[in-house]
């Protein structure tokens, strides 16, 4: 019998058919929506005449296009409004579960799904949404589709995908004090590029990687897409088990135990084949930060911006693009650079890990006067868990101010953009040009990196602070 990775398991396990020279039909699992990529695929069930097939399998959140503060008003931006009444319109209609605004479990939809127990190892998940391979992070095949599979997923349950290459990144050795799973994953796409994964899907692996906590581990997978990715994904393990134990939708009693022992099974086999295999020293990563305006132009926060000889895996006309939208020199120290804002939140470090790890390191400090900073939580479970830890008794006490639950400045796509020319360290994912906000200038980063910026008003070593 041939040896098989965690990917191949999962994958077969879930193929309902395959056709000769063409792609697979595979059975989904758990099909997650918000308000932006469902509209339409809901507009083309409606003009079909046909319903939602398993409309039990699917769960509905708001969270692109609402404001962070003030959410008990109506949404004052007419688009977002009209997207998110759209929502709650179309899960009535098609009896889906649906956790909108307001709702306590209302959140990122990449955040709700983890932290409520309704995602699972060994599952395949898809959302309209390129960060769906946050949920690899339980051992599960999950990554984002377009809107016309949106639709193809909401009247089938299935969907038609070519079966990607594997890769094994292994990340093996101790981190740094200071190093966290951001610093991971941004280091992986500064070595590999945005384009280094393309057509594969990911495992990552390794003593490091094995070291971090679930939160940690959806961070990186959360990323795998930014790498060119179709996702990625960690084999399940006892950290796995009891971030997932007495979780709201979690199995429990005997159903709980049956469970584990097939999530027990879920890891490749010794001596699988992977298609591609990478390796990196975890002793070797440096706290983070992006230069650019993609996430693979990043170097440690210590480090200088790359001369025109040393542009790596990005052309030169890529790399002078970059550093005249972001207003740099080639050669120029990171350390010490102004910033204006600070956002920490997303579907990538909006957990409550990650809002423990910037309150800590902000405690007996005070943010920087001219810094404006958005601490935006990344559902109402982790603001209702933040309110009972005292960390935003801990945020106001270092001048800082926490904000309501939803995507916020990750994109332009709400109330929180970051205005034009200035500079933001965001614990987002992306820093593509008008990313935040119409020539915005984004640094992504860690949010201790994140935090050490906003006491300080310039980027820092966190190191330096701790």
């Amino acid at each position: 019998m041939s040896k098989k990775t965690i990917f191949d398991k999962i994958w077969d396990n879930h193929l309902v058919y395959n056709i000769p020279d063409g792609p697979d039909a595979l059975y989904i699992d758990r099909h997650y929506i918000h308000e932006v990529t469902s509209p339409q695929a809901f507009g083309g069930l409606k003009e079909r005449g046909i319903n939602v097939f398993r409309p039990d399998k699917t769960v509905a959140t708001a969270d692109h296009n609402v404001p962070t503060i003030n959410q008990h008003l109506p949404i004052q931006e007419e688009l977002s409004r009209v997207q998110v009444e759209k929502l709650v319109q179309n899960c009535k209609e098609h009896n889906i579960t649906l956790y909108g605004l307001n709702h306590p479990y209302n959140g990122i939809v990449h955040v709700i799904g983890p932290e409520l127990g309704i995602t699972h190892p060994g599952m395949t998940i898809v959302c309209g949404d390129s960060h769906t391979s946050t949920h690899g992070a339980f051992g599960s095949i999950a990554f984002g589709i377009g809107t016309s599979e949106v639709e193809m997923v909401l009247a089938s349950q299935c969907i038609m995908q070519p079966r990607p290459r594997t890769m094994l990144i292994n990340i093996d050795g101790n981190l740094s004090r200071g190093v966290t799973a951001k610093d991971i994953i941004l280091y992986i796409i500064s070595q590999i590029s945005t384009g280094g994964a393309t057509g594969y899907f990911v495992e990552y692996s390794g003593e490091a990687i094995r070291s971090l906590s679930m939160e940690a581990r959806m961070t990186i997978c959360n990323m795998s897409i930014e790498m060119g990715a179709r996702g990625g994904l960690i084999a399940p393990d006892d950290v796995t088990f009891e971030y997932l134990r007495q979780r709201r939708f979690a199995p429990s009693g005997e159903e709980w135990d049956r469970s584990i022992k097939t999530w027990s099974g879920l890891a490749s086999d010794t001596d699988a084949t992977f298609d591609k295999e990478i390796r990196f020293d975890a002793g070797q990563i440096e706290p983070m930060i992006t230069w650019g305006t993609n996430p693979g132009m990043g170097i440690p926060v210590t480090g200088n911006i790359p001369g025109e000889d040393e542009t790596g895996h990005n052309s030169v006309g890529s790399y002078r693009k970059a550093l005249d939208y972001m207003g740099f020199k080639p050669g120029e120290a990171m350390a010490g650079k102004k910033v204006d804002y600070v956002f920490v939140g997303s579907c990538t470090n909006g957990r409550i890990e990650d809002l423990r790890n910037f309150a800590r390191f902000v405690k007996g400090k005070r943010k920087a006067r001219d810094i404006i900073a958005w601490i935006v939580p990344g559902s109402r479970q982790v603001e209702k868990q933040a309110e009972e830890e005292g960390i935003r008794s801990m945020l106001e006490e270092a001048g800082f101010e926490m904000r309501q639950p939803g995507c916020s400045a990750c994109l332009a796509m709400n109330e929180d953009k970051i205005p034009e020319g200035k500079y933001a360290v965001s614990t987002s994912n992306r820093n593509f040009e008008g990313r935040q906000g119409p020539g915005a200038r984004t640094l992504l980063a860690s949010p201790l990196t994140a935090a050490a910026a906003a006491v300080t008003g310039v980027i820092t070593d966190p190191r330096t602070l701790l």
